[in-house]
């Protein structure tokens, strides 16, 4: 019993083992993912430390400064904040997320997803993990650390909306890791899990598969990015415009450095809300300040309270539109051109159905990214009046759809039918190739330019037959002075297997006799007369001349 147990065969721990060996990279990733979020949380402190140290009058200590930092990385999340010192005391939330604050957690977010999946090369001591292991992973230690801050933030002078930040962190940190995954795998195509219905999965295949989806993706991508910078052009101009009224509400905002370059850096985070805020005034609903207050190339009407802002200051003026606001629907122009140019495919066999149905597909796609473009640029700034502040989604996204689809389907069907048309004379130059005289011509063309190798009348295609090969006769050399040995035909070989073709018979050439310094070599009557060659033609052999015997 003893022999049996200790020399008994062990069970197998490779599960165990590949546990252990596991248990370290996932450690790894939940920890880079709360590194991720303590970078995006230490670099707003350390931003707002030095504007405490620098203000002559703050108004709390480094814990007020803190707290504020926790608030601002939940704002970047797009968390609603609530300010309680407002005049009538009641709380007013502040949910204008600007979008450049956002880039900071995507980017770390990203980052650490990439890190955790490029861990480990697949050796026994380090386990590549799977990647729904890292994902999992890194956002748990990027949530574990925004509830944190969120407990932490609400000590501070600007909480944050517990129901708000339990949603936004949340979808941030998802996307982020997501992206990050996908990017490390190499971008493989997308899959639905194992547990999906049978007809999400085809579809998906579907979508992969057909160039229509791709197109329409790329199309509505470029539609979206003309609207984006449209908007930031409408918007440079009117500060260019408004010029003196942008520096006045500058600078009385404040009267000390460090507190100009927080309005300024406030100003820089939010020029990509502007940047939607000006695509959405192209488009034509406009954007609204406030409960009543719209402005629209049309008009800018209502009693908008707006607060002293530069970028505010550079609004058009109350009242009717002029052609100079009009002017502002060339945006949405250009990007249903550009929807309509990038959903063509440069294929002949494309119908003009599909095209058109390509076109449509961008056009539904780049109303769809500029509704939640003006989702995430519009938010509250206060109660009351302030409730509504900025561009309203689903009017911009069915203004972006509705004009890049009545231009785009157009312009593309258009332009298919530009690429596809027949070359101009093909159909014509086509016939008279194939006409029966020009082809006799061509033949005609082709013998004589053959006429060293095939004879006038033979046939191009036929094969020749083998000759068999003749060999000259040797040429006698000079023995003396004006006296030559007469020369002696051979008789050609003849190739066994093979049918021998009657060769010519061949004239024997009397060397070129000379008999002294200076003389005239006579040439023999023959060559002369022209009934011979001056050299027999050769065949399969080559003649080499005998040295002259002393």
């Amino acid at each position: 019993m003893t022999q049996v147990t200790e020399r008994g065969t062990l069970l197998p721990t490779a599960p165990r083992a590949a546990a252990r060996r596991r248990s370290p990279a996932a450690a790894a990733c939940v920890l880079g993912g709360a590194v991720a979020a303590g970078l995006g949380l230490g670099f707003l402190a350390v931003l707002v430390i030095v504007l405490w140290i620098s203000s002559p009058y703050p108004d709390s200590g480094p814990g007020g400064a803190l707290h504020l930092a926790a608030g601002l990385w939940l704002l970047a999340h797009g968390t609603e904040l609530v300010r309680y010192d407002t005049l009538s005391g009641v709380p007013a939330p502040v949910g204008v997320t600007p979008l450049l604050l956002v880039a900071l957690p995507v980017l770390l977010m990203r980052r650490a997803a990439r890190l955790g999946s490029a861990s480990g090369d697949g050796s026994m001591d380090d386990e590549v993990l799977p990647p729904s292991l890292v994902f999992s992973a890194v956002t748990c230690g990027y949530l574990a650390v925004g509830a944190m801050a969120t407990v932490y933030a609400a000590g501070g002078p600007m909480p944050a909306d517990p129901l708000s930040a339990a949603w936004h962190v949340p979808l941030v940190a998802v996307l982020a890791a997501a992206g990050g995954v996908w990017d490390a795998r190499g971008r493989p195509p997308v899959t639905l899990p194992s547990w999906a219905p049978g007809w999400a999965v085809r579809g998906v295949r579907t979508a992969i598969a057909r160039p229509r989806y791709a197109l329409a993706l790329r199309s509505g991508a470029a539609g979206a990015l003309v609207l984006l910078g449209g908007g930031i052009l409408l918007v440079g101009a009117s500060l260019a415009w408004h010029g003196p009224e942008v520096q006045g509400s500058f600078l009385a905002l404040t009267g000390v450095w460090s507190g100009r370059f927080a309005v300024l850096l406030l100003a820089l985070t939010l020029i990509p809300n502007a940047m939607v805020w000006g695509a959405a005034y192209g488009l034509g609903p406009g954007f609204a300040l406030g409960s009543g207050a719209t402005a629209t190339p049309l008009g800018f009407g209502g009693s908008p309270a707006l607060p002293r802002f530069p970028l505010l200051a550079a609004l058009p003026p109350e009242g009717s539109g002029t052609p100079l606001t009009w002017a502002a629907v060339a945006v949405p122009v250009a990007a249903g051109l550009g929807v309509g140019w990038f959903a063509v495919r440069r294929a002949r066999e494309v119908s003009y159905g599909e095209t058109a149905l390509t076109a449509a597909l961008g056009s539904v796609v780049c109303g769809l990214a500029m509704a939640g473009l003006a989702a995430a640029a519009a938010g509250p700034m206060g109660a009351a009046a302030l409730a509504s502040f900025g561009p309203v989604w689903w009017q911009v996204g069915a203004a972006a759809t509705g004009w890049t689809l009545g231009l785009a389907v157009p312009l593309a069907v258009a332009v298919h039918a530009w690429r596809t048309r027949p070359a101009r004379g093909a159909a014509s130059a086509a016939d008279e190739w194939h006409d029966s005289g020009v082809r006799e011509l061509r033949w005609a063309a082709l013998r004589r330019a053959a006429t060293p190798m095939v004879p006038v009348g033979a046939d191009p295609v036929a094969v020749a037959p083998r000759v068999a090969p003749r060999v000259a006769p040797p040429v006698a050399p000079v023995t003396g002075a004006g006296v030559s040995a007469p020369p002696v035909p051979v008789a050609p070989p003849v190739v066994s297997g093979e049918p021998e073709v009657p060769v010519a018979p061949v004239v024997s050439v009397a060397p070129v006799v000379v008999v002294g310094p200076g003389a005239v070599p006579e040439v023999p009557a023959a060559v002369a007369e022209g009934v011979a060659p001056l050299l027999p033609g050769v065949s399969g052999a080559r003649v080499l001349s005998r040295k002259p015997s002393e």
